[in-house]
């Protein structure tokens, strides 16, 4: 067994301490799910808070969605 060379975060010692005995696989893929909502969520909340902070209405957003923002190729 190879030693960890950096710190396990709050987070992961949790699910550690959580996923210590085995799950069944519908359990697992349950688990994650909740996780991808509880991020999405958490992300959804951020960017309404953003959006209101710059004020940005719908018409900016169709402004985004066409706009190209690549970096370009250097030739």
């Amino acid at each position: 067994m190879t030693a960890l060379n950096y710190p396990l975060s709050n987070a992961q010692l949790e699910l550690l301490k959580l996923f210590s005995r085995n799950l069944p696989e519908e359990d697992l893929i349950e688990i994650k799910q909740m996780i991808v909502n509880y991020l999405a969520e958490k992300l959804a909340q951020k960017t309404d808070e953003i959006w209101e902070e710059k004020g940005w209405t719908n018409k900016d957003m169709e402004r985004f969605l066409n706009a190209h923002m690549r970096t370009p190729y250097k030739t």
